[in-house]
């Protein structure tokens, strides 16, 4: 009997200590609760896998949202591979041009989807969906060396006098990895050419801006971002970081969307979905394009913000400092479509991405306003998202 009571006694004790040890996670700082505030509309996530293609996703994504807007058309899925194709035959060129001293790799820019959509075109993505390599998703790595490995062959101009044969090289090696982009095509029993199909949809790539904020140019005028991606030297307007702030929330406010380059190598911008600025150094890892930046699934930092937390104030020399000393780099392009506030009304924007449905968000990113100032490389907008009274100061009609 003493030993029943003994052994009774002892669980009693073990449960209270095990009720007691589990007590302080009622105490754990609270996960992140948001509202939207305003929330435009966006076409289906996707994976841009193992390519540096966030560019031409993030370009196409915004692009898809502006068809939306525009036209009401709710089903359109651009093909980011033809884009694709058509810019590396645009720079290889240029590369050859410039006897190599360009950069030639698998990133671009946003100027560089409106530059090929005003020369050829666009085309649906079935109508060519450029996975000619035996894999469901994109992987680039052999395709963009092989590239690579041509051009810088052409470039050594063996010959002393370049055959009139290399570009048909290049664009068969195009061909052999993404498809052939075609001629004509039908949609829903119309033929259309890329030309007359991008008319059809209503992009018109001069209705659109990019704008910055940084102080090695003057405000109010125009120059071209000084990072290898932007090859093609497309200009972005420059405005103060408050301005550019403005731009932004008019645009989400208002109806358009965002197509946003940023740098999402700090550890704040989580694999979670979440995007913040915390104190941390970056951490680069390998594979796929979120690998790269944020590390692998089971990889999670244990610093990782569960919750709201107190972020730094963020000012016009902190970004300049960033960018001069390579703090602040060109990793990747993303969507911004709507406003939301977590449960401590501090302002989030809400961010398509293009890593599939990564994240406890499906694919979904919430990024604070202080990352938004602080990283923010660039964004692409309608121009008529831009208030009157910053038109009037860039000088756009």
């Amino acid at each position: 009997m003493k030993k029943i009571f003994s052994v009774a006694a002892a669980l009693i004790v073990l449960t209270g200590m095990r009720a007691f040890a589990q007590e302080p996670e009622k105490n754990e700082a609270p996960k992140y609760e948001f509202t939207v505030v305003k929330e435009n509309p966006i076409s289906s996530i996707k994976d841009q896998y193992r390519s540096g293609t966030c560019w031409c996703f993030s370009s196409l994504s915004f692009l898809e949202s502006e068809i939306m807007r525009l036209k009401g058309y709710d089903d359109v899925d651009l093909s980011e591979m033809f884009v694709v194709g058509k810019s590396y035959h645009d720079r290889a060129i240029k590369y050859v041009r410039l006897d190599g001293h360009l950069n030639f790799g698998a990133g671009s820019s946003f100027g560089d989807v409106l530059n090929v959509i005003r020369d050829y075109g666009i085309v649906p993505q079935d109508v060519m969906p450029g996975l000619n390599y035996g894999t469901e998703k994109p992987e680039h790595s052999e395709m963009d060396a092989a590239l690579k490995g041509y051009v810088e062959a052409i470039v050594k101009n063996p010959n002393r006098k370049l055959t009139t044969a290399w570009v048909n090289g290049l664009d068969g090696i195009l061909c052999a990895y993404l498809g052939e982009a075609p001629a004509e095509f039908e949609v829903n029993g119309v033929t259309y050419t890329p030309e007359s199909y991008r008319d059809y949809l209503g992009i018109n790539p001069d209705d659109y801006v990019s704008i910055t904020s940084f102080t090695h140019h003057p405000f109010y005028t125009s120059f071209p971002i000084e990072v290898c991606d932007n090859w093609r030297w497309d200009s972005s307007y420059n405005l103060p970081l408050d301005e550019m702030m403005e731009v932004m929330y008019n645009a989400i406010e208002n109806g358009y969307t965002i197509a946003w380059g940023s740098d999402v190598s700090e550890k704040g911008f989580t694999r979670d979905g979440i995007g913040i600025i915390p104190d941390m150094d970056p951490a680069p890892a390998a594979g796929s394009d979120q690998e790269k930046w944020v590390g692998k699934e089971e990889a999670k930092p244990e610093e990782e913000a569960a919750g709201p937390v107190e972020e730094k104030h963020i000012t016009q020399e902190m970004r300049q400092d960033g960018f001069d000393r390579k703090t602040t780099t060109d990793d990747h392009g993303m969507q911004i479509y709507g406003i939301a506030k977590d449960q401590n009304g501090t302002p989030f924007f809400m961010v398509k991405n293009s890593w599939g449905d990564a994240g406890q968000y499906d694919g979904i990113w919430y990024v604070s306003d202080s990352f938004v100032r602080y990283k923010t490389i660039n964004i692409v907008v309608h121009k008529d998202a831009v208030p009157k009274e910053l038109r009037k100061k860039l000088g756009i009609k």
